[in-house]
């Protein structure tokens, strides 16, 4: 299954892994690096996923997820939380902000791609 899915992370290495990834897996992956960039692309297109770095400047991915979530059009959207932060505390963070789930970093390439199946398919 072919997926839309809307990437955002302020390193370019961990952006660039995940838009291969993704791509590699017969997704159609956009990328962008902060989160000013992704409310407007998610505004002006429609996507099945939104993958979200926790730790960026400007607008962190906790206020994104709120922002995201205040648009009607993304309500159904799962958005995901992909980060370091793995810290009990910090999953209970991750789930009462608004995330459907989170994926830690690093990504490990092959568990990836049943990370992101899952939550597509939850989404249809």
């Amino acid at each position: 299954m072919s997926a839309r899915i809307l990437v955002v992370d302020d390193n370019k290495a961990n952006l660039d892994l995940m838009l291969f990834l993704l791509k590699a897996f017969g997704h159609e992956p956009y990328g962008v690096a902060d989160g000013a960039a992704c409310l407007e692309a998610a505004r002006e297109s429609d996507f099945d996923l939104v993958l979200i770095d926790i730790l960026m400047p400007g607008i962190d991915g906790y206020e994104l997820v709120r922002l995201l979530r205040r648009d009607s059009r993304l309500a159904s959207t799962p958005l995901v939380a992909v980060t370091a932060l793995v810290m009990p505390t910090e999953r209970q963070r991750i789930e009462r902000a608004g995330f459907d789930g989170y994926i830690a970093k690093p990504i490990e390439p092959e568990r990836f791609a049943r990370q992101i199946e899952t939550y597509l398919k939850r989404a249809s």
